[in-house]
């Protein structure tokens, strides 16, 4: 009895757990609908992942239902069965036809409210079919003995355009995959506005107000479409889009792709006709971008031949050559009508008349960075033959080159011109002889009266100046004496062997000299208060001078060879530079045994102070760090190549980078800085000084420097600002160094997680992944394929489209950070170069 007991109860927990595990299975998501199965009001089906649902919704403040596809939730449908039928109630389903052929949306009568519209003749007769939610989005239609595709919802887009989906035009019949907007936020109806391609040669996506141009691309030029502003085209770090041709040519389609995959991202044609561009982070939404912001945008707004600026007022404004057609309507900043030439062309009087206007034929004028005009014509010719070509052809009326479609031309009127802060093309537009040089006649009576003036008081000011000179010249005289006499006093080994020679090449003229006493009041006497810094070299002090002017002031050591050192060089490499983004040496002050150099006071401090500190670094937005990184890489490619001399820093890091009260860097501290000749692309020394963490391994390890050396530490630099951590913070990951850890999450395909939380935005994340790239291109261990500083700054405007492939970057372990000189392993302070960190300056 007891044994029949336990059989029995046995037989009760069996039967319950395989009650629960059918539970479990009918709870689970479905991804596919078969001939079986109706999906009702309250059910959906789920992609395998479950980032995508199929099912029925109903928009806020409704009872219409909606058979619809949406990402993650409801807020976020990307597609629309029945837009124009809508259901009242909660009878509907979702299943497959009873001729087996096609996915159909029924009403409670039964009624086909929406079907997929399959034609019967595509579908295998002796074949079921399934309907299929796929990790794209896509649902598709397919046949279970074949696996023939026969329907796919990506081909029948609603207002969404998802990756791997598909825009596409055939030239040959006309017909377009599109995107449609909702009529409102609220009705998913075919609204007013749709999305296709267009101008098939050059093809460029457009966006449509029912028959007439909302909005344009510009023309595709094989990687980017050129008449996006700058700030989109950063989006290429995350996403490739790809414009091709199939079908022998008659069919033009383009699609987008995702290189990351922690994101995802969807654009959409609004009810506005807006292109919104949303993305999301592992799930979680972070971004949205809408890419027409301003009325520039809008297709033709200033009118044909007229020109969009935002940054003028008012916005539109004739081209050179031109004026308004209808004075009264512009000046009510009615733009429309737009602008027609002042003097005509004198193109076919030149042709065909010979010397008839002695040679006083058209030209060109240049507008720069525009989103060029609509309606161009391609050819496939250079630079040079493309102009020549639209001048002897009388209906061309402006040109463009770009090295990806080559040769642009315009003929007619030029229309939907946007000037652009960065980026776009120059355009040249076409202008009669009279027109080009119209200005210069106006201004030459100007330019006469205006000298007479200038002479006279030229003249009158020449005479102090002189004796202003003269006076001064004997003391000046003296203290370049000083200055070569001084380089004997720095300790041999500590003597730079290019010092003496460039010592006698400094003009004292082009450097004010600052009388101490003056120095000695600015600064309180050198007043503990107003002591900024200390380093080797002695001690830094912020002053005020009598005019308000703010100054910070190095204070020589009397006791330091090395400081002395340090100010010779600042004396001989700063005095003969000047740019905005370089700290600005004032003067200096040389009497008796002191001697000062006196700069500009920047209030910010430098970029460590607000870098490395959790609180301060919300100060530092992606877009004030984006635009530091790019005013250090400007000043370094001064440094390199634009200045009049050739300079490598050797001690780039943040400590050395000062912000003005605008957050504008500067870079400072040149007292490592070393001269090139014109020839010379590399020297060595066996005094290595600089910064471990910020040193190039040939530099650290052989004392070999060049610009790559530079190049290495402004890539360190760039990793820094944009993880907001130290290249030497790092010691719990492994003992990774950050240039180690970087190139590990870049080779997991999870570079994402180095950018800091206070800068992770989507709007900016495909910016900031290139400028990761960049950093990574920066630090590789080969100097020689390191960029340039000169390509460094074209990547980081998107001059350069496509980044090649890093290799592996030095120093991919911690060590210590420390400060290097010489091969000594000791503590001697003699043989040590500390620079000053200051606190403002």
């Amino acid at each position: 009895m007891l044994g029949l007991l336990v059989q029995v109860n046995m037989l009760h927990i069996l039967f319950f757990i395989s009650t629960l595990y059918m539970i479990k299975i009918g709870c689970a998501s479905m991804s596919t609908i078969t001939s079986s199965q109706l999906i009702k009001y309250s059910e959906t089906i789920s992609s395998s992942d479950d980032a995508f649902k199929l099912g029925f919704f109903s928009p806020v403040n409704t009872t219409n239902r909606y058979v619809g596809i949406w990402y993650l939730n409801q807020s976020n449908i990307i597609w629309v069965a029945n837009r124009e039928k809508p259901i009242q109630d909660s009878s509907g389903v979702i299943t497959i036809s009873d001729d087996n052929t096609n996915l159909v949306v029924l009403n409670r009568h039964k009624h086909v409210i929406w079907s997929s519209n399959v034609s019967s003749n595509l579908a295998s007769s002796n074949s079921n079919v399934t309907a299929q939610l796929q990790n794209t989005g896509n649902l598709i239609l397919q046949e279970d003995t074949t696996g023939n595709i026969i329907w796919e919802s990506f081909k029948h887009p609603s207002d969404a355009f998802l990756p791997n989906m598909i825009i596409s035009t055939n030239q040959r019949t006309g017909e377009k995959v599109k995107y449609t907007s909702w009529k409102t936020p609220l009705d998913p109806a075919i609204g007013n506005f749709s999305l296709s391609l267009e101008r098939l040669n050059s093809p460029e996506v457009f966006v449509w107000n029912q028959t007439k141009p909302y909005w344009r691309s510009g023309p595709w030029n094989g990687q980017v479409l050129v008449g996006l502003p700058s700030r989109l085209l950063y989006a290429s770090d995350i996403l490739t889009l790809s414009i091709g041709r199939k079908d022998n040519g008659s069919i033009v389609e383009t699609t987008y792709t995702l290189l990351n995959s922690s994101f995802f991202a969807i654009a959409t044609v609004n009810s506005e006709g807006k292109l919104v561009y949303t993305s999301w982070m592992n799930g979680h939404q972070v971004g949205t971008t809408v890419v027409q912001e301003n009325e520039c945008d809008i297709y033709g707004f200033c009118g044909p031949n007229g020109s969009c600026d935002l940054t003028n007022s008012p916005i539109c404004t004739c081209l050179k050559g031109f004026e308004p057609r209808n004075v009264d309507e512009w000046n009510r900043q009615n733009w429309i009508s737009g602008c027609a030439r002042k003097a005509s062309l004198q193109c076919e009087r030149v042709k065909y008349n010979g010397s008839e206007l002695g040679g006083k034929g058209d030209g060109f004028v240049k507008l720069e960075m525009t989103k060029i005009p609509d309606f161009v014509q391609q050819s496939y010719l250079f630079a040079d033959a493309c102009r020549t070509e639209c001048l002897n052809n009388c209906s061309c009326v402006a040109y463009a080159y770009d090295d990806g479609i080559r040769c642009l031309t315009w003929s007619g009127n030029l229309i939907d011109i946007v000037r652009f802060s960065s980026g776009g093309i120059d355009l040249y537009i076409r202008q009669a002889y009279s027109e080009l040089y119209r200005d210069g006649k106006r201004n030459f009576t100007k330019i006469i009266i205006s000298m007479g003036v200038v002479g006279a008081i030229i003249f009158a000011t020449a005479s102090y100046f002189l004796w202003s000179w003269a006076s001064k010249y004997s003391a000046r005289r003296k203290i370049e004496k000083m200055l070569v006499s001084s380089t004997r006093q720095i300790h041999p080994e500590n003597r730079n062997a290019s010092l003496i020679g460039n010592v006698k090449q400094v003009k004292i003229e082009d450097l004010p000299l600052f009388e101490f006493q003056k120095i000695s009041t600015a600064t309180n006497n050198f007043g503990s208060p107003n002591k900024i810094g200390q380093g080797g070299f002695g001690s830094a002090y912020k002053g005020e001078l009598q005019d308000g002017l703010e100054i910070a002031v190095k204070r020589l050591s009397k006791a330091s060879g090395q400081g002395l050192e340090e100010f010779m060089n600042e004396v001989i490499v700063i005095s003969k530079l000047q740019h905005r983004n370089l700290v600005r040496l004032l003067g200096c002050c040389i009497e008796g045994e002191e001697k000062m150099l006196v700069y500009e006071y920047m209030p910010n401090n430098s970029l460590d102070f607000y870098l490395f500190d959790p609180i301060k670094k919300k100060i530092l937005d992606w877009q004030k760090r984006l635009y530091i990184i790019e005013g250090i890489s400007r000043g370094l490619l001064y440094l390199h190549r634009d200045s009049r001399l050739r300079i490598i820093h050797r001690d780039l890091k943040p400590s050395n980078i000062l912000l003005d009260g605008e957050l504008n860097p500067k870079i400072s501290d040149f007292g490592m800085a070393r001269i090139f000749g014109g020839s010379e692309n590399e020297g060595n020394t066996r005094r290595i000084v600089g910064t471990y963490g910020y040193m190039s391994p040939e530099y650290a390890m052989e004392g070999l420097f060049s610009e790559k050396s530079d190049v290495f530490s402004f890539g360190v630099l760039l990793l820094e600002i944009i993880s907001g951590r130290k290249n030497t913070s790092f010691y719990n990951h492994q003992a990774l160094t950050l240039l180690g850890y970087t190139w590990k999450l870049w080779n997991e395909d999870e570079v994402v997680a180095l950018i800091d939380q206070e800068i992770c935005n989507a709007d900016y994340v495909g910016n900031i992944l290139r400028c990761i790239h960049i950093g990574l291109l920066c630090v590789q261990e080969i100097a020689k394929e390191r960029p340039t500083m000169a390509t460094v700054v074209s990547m980081l405007n998107s001059e350069i489209v496509k980044l090649p492939h890093p290799s592996q970057p030095a120093f991919l372990l911690s060590q210590t950070e420390h400060r290097a000189d010489s091969g000594q392993q000791n503590n001697d302070s003699n043989n040590s170069v500390t620079v000053t960190s200051l606190q403002g300056r």
